[in-house]
């Protein structure tokens, strides 16, 4: 994958809408069932909004309902970091974009075969590139 990427808070207001930078920088959530891709059903490409890298393919997208994209997978293993998170009095596994470091959501085991794992992605934290027919 590119390299690192970072950028000053002041940097990453000006190239992001409050709610993005809220999310991806300050490691916010949005409301389950508001954002734009959690009922999203189109062919393609889920990039990081802060960098462009692509991190989820709408193939191993899946309904959780959690109100919240879910992927049972990241489009490469090395796409997406994840760290301990110990917030709100328990502890999660934060997923982040392996380039820039946003913060995307969480990561839980509870998730469909093959992976068993659930990928929760807040979609403010992402872009969409439909497939191209060819």
């Amino acid at each position: 994958m590119d390299s690192s990427l970072t950028k000053s808070d002041e940097a990453w207001r000006q190239q992001l809408t409050e709610e993005q930078f809220l999310i991806a920088r300050k490691k916010g959530t949005e409301r389950a069932f508001t954002g734009a891709y959690w009922d999203h059903k189109e062919a393609g490409t889920y990039h990081c909004v802060c960098c462009q890298q692509p991190l989820f393919s709408s193939k191993t997208k899946y309904d959780s309902g959690s109100g919240w994209p879910s992927f049972w997978k990241p489009i490469e293993v090395d796409a997406v970091t994840e760290e301990a998170d110990h917030q709100l009095l328990m502890t999660r596994t934060e997923v982040l974009c392996s380039r820039c470091q946003a913060h995307l959501g969480h990561v839980f085991e509870d998730g469909p075969k093959p992976t068993g794992m659930r990928f929760c992605i807040n979609s403010a934290c992402l872009t969409f590139e439909p497939e191209t027919s060819r």
